[in-house]
């Protein structure tokens, strides 16, 4: 009689597999690699240069008077190291990658093509805007789409990241409320109870005084709380939707209509636009910004601090204060409006140097131009269907947060089925490396105690959904078997085990030193 291993090989279950270290450190093809800084290149080059023919005195106080603190090596030490990093960490072209509200999917590599091509790739935002009619043409036909798809009347593209479009479309709500004359009197900004973090932080960045609102105990905004709250010293709300939780907020149309006729604006965070795009337009839910994720919703490198982008789309009651520059098209070709033009008059400002990110406006059209107005919806039909697959598959053996009815783009557990076993939520996240897949996000939203937040996209097939779900169900079967030993030390198998989480977050060790002793020139 044989047993199925977590990958469905058969394994006798009288064997007893033993694991000897080996003599060099690497497992497998797996190799050990240490820091650049501790490899053996302290006196050699890898690449021989001429010798200067200045001697740098013209540079003052700037000359180094000490060795760099970089060892030497060749070429082939140098990609095998930063191979052997890249063999290291968990990506999207490994596996699943099921962290809740990131939307990490595929990143189709025709965007990557198109990306770099010439006349987007090696464009400079000093070039005379003749030289540069593509780009703004293409820059132009992305808001046109991001509007269509939103139901808009503008788009700021230069926001850089889903905070950015945040603070973009905040200090547009200011500056509305300024022109009116009543900034002074309304200072407040509602958010929900499970919004993003950076919801509150950016309110409270623009220089407003956050005010939580309540959930209820389906995990959507409580609308009478939220009416209790409203006022004439409201300037606005922050609303995401669907929500943290996985869930469309049912009440979005009324939320609305209480937040306009308190004369305050509607915020939507986007970043869950991935589950709705094609589906729903924004704008007939009566928001008045929302910032959309480019690196979510159309598929372009996401994590690893960028690069990023979050154009906000605004009502007509927020389109004139759009921050500069923005892209028109008139009898002499295409052209950017700056602030100082008569056309920018109530633009609030910039928000950063330029004009925004090239590289991700062209992957994200390309996304769009590929998949079509069709393919988009299907994108939110697959991404909601994949994660309601999941919870129905893991909801006999996990407790969902919210049982009732499905979710949207993602799947909500917390921890009350792990009462009784002495693991833990993180501990559950550690075993899960070992089985060779990276942890969904754990903790949040902050409202759900023990939170197991699960989005799959819709980028994975069943095939792989069900090797993730085998894998859960495993690890969900051994923790109530008692297996605690698996759990408490996990990773085992991990390049790096179990680390002092509270001690690195607080303590990092950011600088390497060279041991004592040691002739090694570092600085």
């Amino acid at each position: 009689m044989s047993t199925m291993n977590t990958v469905g090989r058969p394994t006798s279950p009288n064997r007893v597999e033993t694991k000897p270290a080996t003599l060099t450190g690497a497992r497998g093809l797996l190799q050990d690699e240490h820091l650049i800084f501790e490899s053996d290149g302290w006196g050699k080059t890898g690449v021989d240069l001429p010798e200067p023919k200045t001697d740098g005195s013209d540079l003052g106080d700037l000359v180094r008077k000490d060795p760099i603190g970089l060892p030497g090596l060749s070429e082939p030490e140098t990609m095998r190291h930063y191979v052997r990093l890249s063999q290291k960490n968990h990506a999207i072209d490994l596996a699943i990658y099921p962290l809740g509200s990131c939307t990490m999917k595929h990143n189709p590599r025709l965007n990557e093509k198109m990306a770099r091509l010439p006349g987007f790739s090696d464009i400079h935002p000093l070039q005379p805007t003749s030289t540069v009619q593509g780009a703004l043409e293409l820059m132009d036909t992305l808001a046109h789409w991001l509007k269509t798809l939103t139901g808009m009347p503008a788009v700021a593209l230069s926001p850089k990241a889903g905070a950015h479009g945040e603070l973009c479309g905040l200090m547009a709500i200011r500056a509305a409320h300024e022109a009116s004359g009543q900034h002074e009197q309304r200072r407040k900004v509602l958010v929900p109870t499970s919004a993003h973090g950076t919801n509150p932080a950016t309110a409270a960045f623009v220089g407003y005084t956050v005010v939580e609102v309540a959930q209820t105990d389906d995990g959507r905004v409580d609308v009478a709380d939220l009416a209790s709250k409203l006022g004439d010293d409201v300037a606005a709300i922050m609303v995401t939707n669907p929500n943290t939780c996985g869930l469309f907020e049912r009440d979005i149309l009324e939320i609305s209509r209480l937040t306009h006729e308190a004369g305050a604006y509607f915020y939507c965070d986007g970043a869950n636009f991935n589950a709705i795009v094609g589906r729903v337009r924004p704008g007939d839910l009566g928001v008045d910004a929302m910032h959309i994720n480019l690196h979510k919703t159309f598929s372009t490198p996401h994590g690893g601090g960028g690069p990023g982008a979050g154009p906000v789309v605004l009502s007509e009651a927020l389109a004139p204060f759009a921050p500069a520059p923005w892209v028109v098209h008139d009898a002499d070709g295409y052209r950017l409006i700056e602030r100082e033009e008569d056309e920018a008059a109530q633009a609030f400002g910039r928000l950063c140097a330029f004009q925004g990110q090239m590289g991700m406006y062209t992957r994200a059209l390309s996304y769009m131009m590929s998949h079509g107005s069709d393919g988009l919806r299907q994108v939110a039909e697959d991404a909601v269907l994949n994660a309601n697959y999941i919870k129905a598959r893991l909801s006999d053996l996990m407790s969902a947060a919210f049982p009732d009815g499905p979710c949207m783009h993602e799947a909500l557990f917390d921890d009350e089925w792990l009462k009784g076993t002495e693991v833990t939520t993180l501990d559950f996240a550690k075993a899960m490396i070992d089985e060779g897949f990276h942890p969904m996000t754990m903790y949040f939203p902050l409202v759900v105690h023990g939170a197991m937040l699960i989005e799959p996209t819709e980028t994975e097939s069943k095939q792989e959904l069900d090797r993730f779900i085998h894998a859960m169900r495993a690890l969900a079967e051994a923790a109530k078997a008692g297996d605690v030993d698996r759990f408490k030390g996990a990773p085992f198998h991990a390049p790096m085990k179990r680390l002092d989480e509270t001690r690195a977050a607080r303590s990092p060790v950011l600088r390497w030193t060279a041991p004592e002793g040691s002739n090694i020139a570092a600085e």
